[in-house]
């Protein structure tokens, strides 16, 4: 417990104590408010109405409180009338103002929210609202101001209010109502029957809805399948990536009887044609760019020769040593049962592979994604590379265009020029790795033009044609069109997942814009016994987000009944494995000035790292976003040698809600690149002392010298 927690728990504790010690009770009586109402009950009643509208549609605290006094003063069923009308009317003047007056506001403040009820209104309509109101997953004044920008009609939004809050309106004011029978303001007038069971039932209502909605729901969703008497397995996972090997992993370690189905190669993407082949592509590259420099750390007359060929069965020599960790027979020793085939959901309970049909109490899908190739004229002419079909390549293309200036697209361009390809890089953005900051897009640009790499950004490609010679893109931007000759061409757009021939529009199972399967916070989708997680179901497609996943899917399908964990999105890092490393976790500058989020920035330059200047890597920075006058940590982005590595530290941080006054006082070897987190610590130390303090301190000094 920290010191703020501490301290309010002791005040109230003090409070309490003296509340009783002083004999508090006897300026506290229901008989008094009480008295008031039998005085004219029409007036008090419409006094406790108003009050309670103003209270809500202020979006002002003590909503909670109120009621349960409307039931004390009031009773049970003349206090549900006045809190179930008051809080409705209320809520919907709160969701006019936000929708006329404060729309710009409430959307800075509160617009993380809109999307995700935007997406609920779609989905469910009103309904949505409706479960909101049942179980209030977000603040009651949060959702009549979010909703207030959404699509929904003024009248729809009342009535569904009305509706969704009349049940808990009763359970809250029987609570005041059976406080309000209490004699005298005491321990033992307080600890009833009739107390204690009103507010247990206010403290597990939230639950009984929920399993009540979820009931309804799955009834409804499955009345059209008849559910198997017995199960062949526990689980069926499909696709044998990372999510889906994590997945059965997970299973089979707590015996569960699980079938793993995969239609290409185990390991998946990653593995097979993603982050293990591409990695040693990098490592070739990156040696044959240090052979280049070795004159600058007075090694004369180096020289090497890059045999394409060589290169290329190196990265398959890698993929072949890693494969076994990700075998059908270590996985069958596990305990999983590794089918090879398509397989196709026929039923919420049945996945057919060949000629054999699965029964099974839960499903994952865990598909993976594949390379987008956007419908560009002629480019089904020009024998185009992705990242699945790169790795066959055996001669080394003269000159290659990059369509795509993202992660893959820039490892790849960078690599590819390094080892002596001539490279253009295009892409319609106006900036590279545009997700990151506009400093860190600059950065890489700078160094990809010092390396050869011709970028050619604010870019369209129209078309493809075939020549004598070869081939020509051609480009389009605002002011020219332009031509751009190559040999092969590398498309790294996007990715799209996989689910054409799963079933889904069978089942009704929805996609969303980018093609991925919905699901919700517990990685369900339509149907609480199928499950989806990695790149087929997003936000993130990342191998070690895909294994996060992976947990929640597994645990959540097999326990659910009994536990669920929503999935947790709050510390996501990841990198781009250019030359310097790209890394970032958390909110990047752009991102926390579009949430409307005050913060301080941080900037440590690793030109100026012992380590870095002796490795002949003195280049890029540590920037770190904190809290505005607070050291907490809301973001960091890493440029620079290991970024991948050294950016561990602060998602380690993150998570556990570690400041960087911890990372000053942590000891860091020396000489390491791990030093420059320490002194971008440091930074924020020294610029967040106040002058005052610097003075007194300098006083201080002064006097202690006599």
């Amino acid at each position: 417990m920290n010191k703020s927690k501490l301290v309010v728990l002791v005040v109230v504790v003090a409070l309490v104590g003296a509340f009783f010690a002083f004999d508090g009770q006897q300026y506290i009586s229901i008989e008094r408010f009480r008295a008031w109402v039998d005085e004219n009950v029409f007036s008090a009643a419409l006094a406790y109405f108003a009050l309670y509208v103003l209270v809500a549609a202020l979006s002002l605290p003590g909503a909670a409180a109120i009621t349960l006094l409307g039931g004390a003063v009031f009773g049970l069923w003349l206090g549900v009338l006045l809190v179930s009308f008051a809080s409705s009317v209320g809520a919907t003047l709160a969701f006019l103002l936000s929708r006329t007056l404060f729309a710009d506001t409430v959307n800075k403040k509160f617009g993380s929210y809109l999307v995700k009820i935007n997406e609920g209104i779609k989905r469910e309509g009103a309904f949505y609202l409706f479960t909101l109101r049942l179980i209030p997953a977000i603040p009651f004044f949060v959702i009549n101001l979010v909703f207030g920008l959404s699509k929904m009609k003024t009248w729809t939004f009342y009535w569904v209010s009305q509706l969704g809050m009349f049940v808990g309106t009763i359970i809250y004011v029987n609570a005041g109502a059976q406080l309000g029978e209490v004699d005298e303001l005491s321990v033992s007038g307080v600890l009833t029957p009739s107390i204690i069971g009103a507010f247990i039932l206010l403290a597990i209502f939230p639950y009984i809805v929920r399993a009540a909605v979820d009931w309804w729901k799955a009834k409804k969703v499955y009345k059209q399948y008849t559910k198997p008497k017995k199960f062949d397995v526990n689980l069926a996972v499909i696709g044998a990536g990372s999510a889906g090997l994590v997945s059965a992993y997970i299973a089979a370690a707590v015996k569960a009887k699980v079938v793993l189905i995969e239609k290409n190669k185990m390991g998946g993407d990653c593995l097979n044609t993603g982050c293990v082949p591409s990695k040693a592509l990098i490592r070739a590259a990156k040696t044959n760019h240090y052979i280049h420099k070795a004159n600058e750390l007075g090694i004369e007359n180096a020289s090497g020769k890059v045999n394409f060929s060589k290169v290329m069965q190196r990265i398959h020599k890698v993929i072949d040593t890693i494969e076994p960790h990700d075998s059908v027979e270590r996985y069958t020793k596990l305990g999983v049962e590794c089918v090879q085939g398509e397989a196709k959901i026929l039923s919420p309970y049945e996945v057919k592979v060949g000629d054999r049909i699965i029964t099974t109490k839960n499903i994952i899908i865990a598909s993976g994604a594949r390379p987008f190739v956007p419908p560009i004229p002629g480019l089904t002419d020009v024998d185009y590379l992705t990242s699945d079909n790169l790795w066959s390549l055996e001669e080394q293309p003269e000159k290659l265009l990059v369509m795509g200036a993202g992660p893959i697209g820039c490892e790849l361009a960078q690599s590819f020029q390094r080892l002596g390809t001539d490279v253009t890089l295009v892409d319609m953005a106006d900036r590279l790795m545009p997700r990151e900051d506009e400093d860190v897009s600059a950065y890489m640009l700078d160094t990809f033009k010092k390396e050869g790499v011709n970028v050619l950004l604010n870019q369209q490609i129209v078309g493809f044609k075939k020549t004598d010679t070869g081939y020509i893109a051609q480009l389009k931007s605002d002011s020219e069109e332009t031509e751009v000759s190559f040999d092969k061409v590398m498309v790294a757009v996007g990715r799209k997942a996989n689910t054409d021939s799963l079933g889904l529009e069978t089942l009704g199972i929805e996609l969303a814009r980018p093609g991925t399967v919905i699901v919700d916070e517990y990685l369900r989708t339509k149907f609480p016994n199928i499950y989806a997680c990695g790149d087929v179901a997003g936000p993130y497609q990342f191998t070690h987000t895909a294994a996060h996943q992976a947990w929640y899917a597994s645990v959540n399908s097999l326990f659910g009944k009994i536990k669920k964990f929503r999935v947790d999105y709050r510390v996501i890092p990841w990198a781009t494995f250019s030359d310097p490393e790209v890394a970032r976790v958390g909110l990047s500058e752009s991102e926390a000035k579009a949430q409307n989020i005050e913060f301080d920035i941080t900037k440590y330059g690793i030109d100026d790292l012992d380590r870095a200047i002796a490795d002949n890597e003195a280049k890029g920075f540590v920037k770190v976003l904190t809290v505005k006058g607070n050291d907490r940590i809301l973001g960091c982005t890493i440029v620079g040698s290991h970024g991948g590595e050294l950016i561990t530290e602060f998602v380690s941080a993150m998570k556990h809600n570690i400041g960087l006054n911890k990372i000053l006082g942590t000891i860091h070897i020396y000489p390491t690149m791990s030093e420059a987190n320490k002194f971008a610590a440091g930074e924020w130390k020294r610029a967040n002392v106040s002058e005052k303090t610097l003075q007194w301190l300098g006083k201080f000094h002064n006097w202690m010298r006599g």
